[in-house]
């Protein structure tokens, strides 16, 4: 579960879109737009943290979501989520097109699409069937990822040294190439905000399974301090190295048709053709492992939509002998192969739209978690039961209403490149969601017409968390431990 929640949030968005947000933004746009957007998630963990340690329930923010706020809410949350993993489905067989092009000659002109359509087929049959291996595989594709990475760091710092093509010190010559560091001025640094959305999107999702943790009130406050770290080293770092050594004009870094990732090219850079596959392989197991994922929480946003009475239980509920719920996932599987059928217009301009979608998606869960952490705060100080917290949100009430405003700020003007010169399908790719997601309220409000929970009816004492006391006296020993055994125990909680 440790190397799940390391490794598991690291996949596609990291590894390609660094390299559409490098060629159309710069070295200086990348790395500033991952350490703002590493905050924005850090403070969103912050948030859901203090809920999950007080309320560990199964579901997270979109239970909370309808707890703390209303139906309506919750259902154009649960909508919107769902929609973006039905995506998720989409790009990671876009990107696995794409990545699979790299080893596309002049002699070997094998259609890469239908390879993705056969992994499409591949991720069905692992969902449908059987999925106790699940938890297994990803655990082996977690610990590939972190170990590439770590080798990513060692090789980026020898090519920067001089291990390279060119033979030369390259230190932060490329900052100051051709139009960088900011290329296209502020609309390219604005324009990435989406991207590196989408490339931390699926963090907040290590709480949905809040209600089978086991010691929430020691293990959920673990995950989330664990999640600056892991942006710190796995984005932040990354994106620097990537900055210093790629240029954001290098040959084949992100077109209509072609997109490289810069990981695979600081590996050729470092070695050959084959250190570039080698790397590329790599990535091409996190796009499985992403595809696989998506599926799997899309086809459970949809089964537990189906027994919340937000859908047809009798329909999307339903559980072959393996307990899977094969009708939710054929329907988010089939959704993603349909807008993965729009890769004749070009695998990378397809990329983009689905980036992009995907990304504002992500960036309004986190607006509706910080909204719905504003509320629960309020809630327990009109109740008086604010001393009832274990866990607090050390940055309220200035992170999450940071949250609002930036968030939504981002969400305004992140499409300004859109605007001069005008472009109709990057318009609707980068603002669909925000007609999408009002509609689903109004859906659900109009067939309802429920309103906001009030502070003082919220429900505080369902669910909430009281810990036995085995746990009480558990948590004691493992908070007085000194020496060689408190470090073994860090140890354990952290890495293994």
């Amino acid at each position: 579960v440790n190397m799940l929640s390391i490794a598991g949030v690291i996949g596609t968005g990291l590894y390609l879109s660094t390299s559409s947000a490098l060629n159309k933004a710069g070295p200086a746009s990348l790395f500033m737009n991952y350490v703002i957007m590493g905050i924005v998630i850090y403070l969103d963990m912050l948030c859901l943290g203090e809920m999950s340690t007080y309320m560990p329930i199964s579901g997270s923010f979109c239970s909370y979501a309808k707890k703390f706020g209303s139906e309506s809410f919750a259902w154009a949350l649960m909508w919107n989520y769902w929609f973006e993993d039905a995506l998720s489905v989409a790009s990671s067989l876009t990107a696995l097109q794409l990545i699979l092009d790299y080893w596309k000659t002049s002699q070997h002109h094998f259609p890469y699409w239908a390879a993705a359509l056969l992994f499409w087929v591949f991720v069905l049959a692992l969902n449908v069937i059987h999925v106790g291996v699940y938890g297994e595989a990803e655990y082996w594709l977690a610990l590939l990822k972190v170990i590439a990475i770590v080798i990513f760091f060692i090789l980026s710092i020898v090519v920067n040294a001089g291990h390279n093509p060119d033979h030369k010190y390259i230190g932060f010559q490329y900052w100051t190439h051709g139009e960088a560091p900011f290329v296209h001025g502020f609309r390219g640094f604005a324009s990435m905000f989406v991207s590196a959305s989408y490339a931390y999107g699926g963090i907040e999702a290590l709480t949905l399974t809040g209600g089978e943790v086991q010691n929430p009130l020691r293990n959920t406050p673990k995950v989330i301090k664990t999640v600056f770290w892991r942006v710190l080293i796995f984005y932040v770092f990354s994106t620097f190295f990537i900055a210093m050594n790629v240029p954001y004009n290098y040959p084949g870094l992100a077109t209509n048709s072609v997109m490289t990732s810069p990981f695979t090219i600081v590996f050729q850079m470092a070695g050959s053709k084959n250190a570039g596959s080698f790397m590329n392989a790599v990535i091409m197991t996190s796009v499985i492992s992403g595809c696989n994922h998506a599926l799997f929480a899309g086809s459970r946003i949809m089964y537990n939509m189906g027994l919340d009475g937000y859908l047809p239980r009798k329909i999307v509920s339903r559980t072959n002998r393996y307990k899977a719920p094969y009708v939710s996932i054929i329907l988010t599987w089939a959704v993603g192969g349909i807008c993965f059928g729009a890769s004749f217009i070009g695998a990378g301009t397809l990329w983009d739209w689905l980036q992009n979608i995907g990304g504002v998606s992500y960036q309004i869960a986190w607006l509706c978690i910080a909204i719905t952490s504003i509320r629960f705060r309020r809630g327990l100080e009109v109740q008086g039961k604010t001393h009832e917290l274990k866990f607090k949100n050390w940055t309220y009430p200035y992170g999450p209403y940071f949250l609002v405003v930036f968030v939504t700020f981002i969400i305004l003007i992140q499409g300004w490149s859109a605007f001069a010169p005008w472009s109709t399908s990057k318009f609707f790719s980068l603002y669909l969601e925000l007609f999408v997601f009002p509609a689903c309220y109004f859906i659900w409000w109009i067939f309802k017409r429920d309103w906001f929970v009030k502070y003082e009816d919220m429900d505080f004492e369902t669910d909430r968390y009281i810990p036995t006391p085995e746990i009480i006296e558990l948590n004691e020993e493992l908070d007085n431990l000194k020496g060689w055994r408190k470090w073994r125990q860090h140890i354990n909680d952290y890495f293994v």
